[in-house]
């Protein structure tokens, strides 16, 4: 079973990361996305635990019953552990552990994130896009995509969050493209 999220993580990192790889538009986004980020990303600030709220629908969170949450840690080299967990029908809670990196200057609010072994880095598709699209001034609630728009993932600092401040979130992702009737709410305990 972990295996099986394994190779699916690792299989959503060379499809995103392919994705991604259109040519470059004058804002360094691919020429075929209007997807705007953030202006400025802390990395250091933004580590620690996130609770996934909503996410849209994919096929290597099918078994994804729910707690899912991202855990991210800074390590020495710069590079950002990932560890994503989240709870299968049986109750049993699964992990998978992936390595991030930022892309540009210190503030990129674009990084790319890998699942795959640490010996496979070097080939470009084992990355995929994370790109922080929008967030709080406090750290507290985020949306994260990639260019093509077809992953969307909230995530927050608590499992549950200001109801208002989520309507006024997808409000925003609205307005930025997505088609928020596709969002999935995820169950946290």
């Amino acid at each position: 079973m972990k295996n099986n999220l394994f190779a699916a993580l690792f299989c959503l990192c060379s499809l995103t990361a392919v994705a991604g790889d259109a040519a470059p538009g004058n804002d360094g986004q691919p020429a075929n996305s209007a997807l705007s980020t953030i202006p400025a990303l802390d990395v250091p600030r933004y580590m620690g635990t996130w609770y996934e709220i909503a996410k849209f629908p994919n096929w290597f969170q099918k078994k994804c019953t729910g707690g899912t949450k991202a855990e991210y840690s800074l390590k020495n080299d710069g590079m950002v552990q990932v560890i994503n967990r989240c709870r299968l029908e049986s109750g049993e809670m699964t992990k998978a552990i992936g390595a991030a990196r930022q892309i540009g200057p210190a503030t990129s609010p674009k990084l790319e994130v890998r699942f795959a072994p640490e010996w496979l880095s070097f080939l470009p598709f084992v990355w995929g896009d994370y790109w922080v699209i929008d967030l709080d001034e406090h750290y507290q609630l985020v949306a994260v995509s990639e260019p093509k728009k077809e992953y969307l993932w909230i995530l927050a600092r608590t499992p549950n969050i200001d109801p208002n401040d989520y309507k006024n979130l997808l409000a925003r992702l609205s307005k930025k493209g997505f088609d928020i009737r596709k969002l999935e709410v995820t169950k946290q305990d």
